[in-house]
């Protein structure tokens, strides 16, 4: 990790207690303060707290809970009620990325993710979209199309668990690349629909950028880091920033001082109230990872 200086020691200190309030005491974290259980709450909390030493603890107590829920085929769900709604896999894999004692769940996780995909098909002459429907991806539900978020967080996942060279990556860096805008940015997936140009979206476009790290050439998502350029600076949200930040840090176009606009919006909480803790966690990694989500990762000493 980076050394940080006096104002985001300052942030990452108060708000990483926030973040450690919301431990359940059967191990794992809730979305909300006071909250339920949830799996992805789970994951981003242990990213976010995984560089402080106090939360060693409990950290490894949310990475088993984890493990509890994960089903047979490696999938981690949602909820045990919707089994279908995969997408926190990915997620998973993060979370037990640092954990030698969780490495097999990491595996079966990650094996999941390879031996899975969304519904791909040929494009018909007379299809409403204009992206290449054939090219595999993964989808947020199990049996659904593709689409450019999930798609983008399970090519970090594999690249993090030592898959980066595998097919499945490099054809998912092929579909992000087929769903980049024409004029720069991503959406949640689609190019024109009925020959109108769609609008790109800040948080698709920074968790795109971010997976493409090191699968494209600058030039072919330059127009992409322009666009999130220009929009950065009047993001407000949590998670169109902290992603944006991320995506644009992956690719070293960050914009300085990223820590007032972090701090700006975690202070718009006394406003608007408490943010989920995916959101709050996603915001603390943007915080302390400049150079992108994987150096989130790195020891201390590589940075």
């Amino acid at each position: 990790m980076i050394n940080k200086d006096f104002m985001t020691e300052y942030i990452v200190s108060f708000w990483d207690k926030q973040l450690r309030e919301r431990v359940l005491p059967e191990s794992g974290f809730s979305q909300t303060p006071g909250g339920r259980y949830r799996a992805d709450a789970t994951c981003w909390a242990i990213l976010a707290l995984s560089d402080n030493p106090d939360s060693r603890d409990l950290l490894t107590l949310a990475r088993s809970r984890l493990a509890d829920d994960q089903l047979p085929d490696g999938r981690v769900c949602i909820s045990p009620d919707h089994p279908e709604a995969v997408w926190p896999t990915s997620l998973a894999v993060f979370a037990w990325h640092q954990s030698p004692e969780h490495r097999e769940n990491q595996d079966r996780a990650a094996n999941f993710l390879i031996t899975t995909s969304g519904t791909h098909f040929q494009r018909t002459a007379d299809s409403p979209s204009d992206h290449d429907t054939s090219i595999m991806g993964w989808p947020w539900i199990a049996d659904t199309h593709s689409w450019t978020e999930p798609t983008a967080l399970a090519m970090m996942a594999l690249k993090i668990a030592g898959y980066g060279d595998h097919e499945r990556v490099k054809e998912a860096a092929r579909l992000l690349i087929d769903r980049q805008l024409s004029r720069g940015g991503w959406n949640y997936g689609n190019t024109t629909i009925f020959d109108q140009d769609l609008r790109p979206m800040p948080l698709s476009t920074g968790i795109a950028l971010n997976a493409l790290k090191d699968q494209t050439a600058l030039g072919t998502i330059q127009r992409s880091l322009t666009y999130l350029q220009s929009r950065v600076a009047s993001l407000q949200t949590p998670r169109s920033l902290g992603w944006s930040l991320l995506g644009l840090g992956a690719w070293r176009a960050r914009l300085e001082p990223s820590q007032t606009s972090i701090d700006a919006c975690l202070k718009n909480q006394a406003r608007y109230g408490s943010y989920d803790t995916a959101s709050l966690s996603l915001l603390l990694v943007a915080l302390k990872s400049p150079g992108g989500l994987e150096e989130i990762f790195l020891d201390p000493g590589k940075s």
